[in-house]
């Protein structure tokens, strides 16, 4: 029997170095749709994620020969904007204490909040000892540029063991999702609920035609006939109301996702009297459902529920999608039937003194979020044993 060859790392600047049927061998039900070969390309050709708005591809990938058997997405960040893991009270600690926080390198995809595997591994190979030969090779890498850190952000809980073994410290996040619990119709969704809350959201969800606007989702062929500058307008819509809020996509994103990856895009279109009035722009894995980037032109009460949520739900029981991760934040979810679910993300600085004082913080958030659990649960307003 044949030794194997050793395998190689090699970093590189753009996923397009990659051969797109070598990156998507990879890619499986844990991983899609984000980190297919088209998302990620789609996010570089567009001019969203690129150096010049502070996102330096830095991809990982792990070779034997000839064949790519493990890669992550991976980029050295300048700032901590797009990431939804956030770690600015950490860079100011580091600052003060006159030590240089950026650049570090993430593990992630970029703007997007959503669990999956962070790292890809080839089938037939074996998984935790590519993941380890990866995060070992990058903590070389990490040390060698003198970066301060590594951060992978939104790993699902199965890769803990490799981070933690790898020194990696996990840290806590909570999002709220919906899971589909065997429902067959909305009426079996709503009926988890206590009457008074049922009630609410019934009278919520007869808004729309009580307002003259019908709400639909468009998928595959369908979707060619979307105008992807009336999805960025709606989408900016939304960020410019805020101080806060940020253009991180280009209007030639929209349109490369419309053009090149139907298979995995979703729009919730809201329209009064013909004309477009709202809408969600949204992604769907083989069994999961993600909400993205809503926008209005008019205000109608509702709305918003009716667009981002309720909608989505009902398209979820009908298709028999295992769950719903509507996004980022967001407690009205809460009592409308979205329960709290853990997120991870894992972290290694480089100077001794910054990772003990942040594996300390992280301890006190751990305990704070675990113990938040139940009540946030609690206010979901199903009944209870339901």
């Amino acid at each position: 029997m044949s030794t194997p060859l050793p395998t190689t790392l090699r970093i590189l600047p753009s996923i397009t170095e990659v051969p797109r049927a070598a990156w998507d061998a990879l890619v499986d039900d844990t991983a899609a749709p984000f980190l297919e070969w088209t998302f990620l390309a789609s996010l570089e050709e567009s001019g969203s994620a690129v150096p010049e708005r502070g996102w330096h591809p830095r991809h990982l990938t792990l070779w034997r020969g000839s064949r790519l058997v493990a890669a992550a997405p991976a980029y050295l960040k300048d700032d901590s904007n797009g990431e939804f893991v956030f770690d600015s009270p950490w860079a100011t600690a580091a600052e003060r204490a006159g030590l240089r926080y950026y650049p570090k390198l993430v593990l992630t995809v970029p703007f997007t909040p959503a669990t999956g595997r962070r790292v890809l591994v080839a089938p037939g190979e074996d998984r935790p000892a590519r993941e380890a030969e990866l995060y070992a090779a990058v903590q070389e890498y990490a040390r060698a540029e003198r970066l301060s850190g590594v951060h992978v952000l939104f790993p699902t809980e199965a890769e803990l063991p490799v981070l933690e073994a790898q020194g990696f410290a996990v840290r806590l996040g909570v999002q709220y999702q919906w899971h589909n619990d065997g429902y067959r119709t909305l009426e079996d969704f709503l009926a988890r609920f206590h009457s008074r809350r049922r009630n609410q959201l019934r009278r919520e969800l007869r808004a729309p035609a009580q307002q003259g606007i019908e709400v639909r989702t468009l998928r595959g062929d369908a979707l060619a006939d979307v105008d992807a500058d009336a999805v960025y307008r709606l989408y900016v819509s939304t960020v410019d109301k805020y101080p806060w809020g940020q253009r991180f996509l280009t209007p030639d994103f929209f349109a490369r996702m419309l053009a090149r990856f139907r298979h995995r895009c979703e729009w919730v279109e809201a329209r009064r009297e013909g004309r477009l009035v709202a809408g969600a722009f949204n992604f769907a894995g083989p069994h999961v459902l993600y909400g993205r980037y809503w926008g209005c032109f008019e205000e109608h009460p509702f709305l918003h529920f009716n667009v981002c949520l309720y909608h989505p739900v009902e398209q979820g029981i009908a298709r028999g999608l295992k769950r719903f991760e509507p996004g980022h934040g967001g407690e009205h979810k809460l009592t409308r039937g979205f329960e709290p679910r853990l997120t991870y993300s894992a972290h290694l600085l480089l100077h001794p003194g910054l990772d003990r004082a942040v594996r300390g913080f992280l301890a006190h958030e751990r305990a704070a979020v675990q113990g938040g659990l139940p009540q946030w649960r609690a206010e979901t307003g199903f009944k209870e044993g339901a």
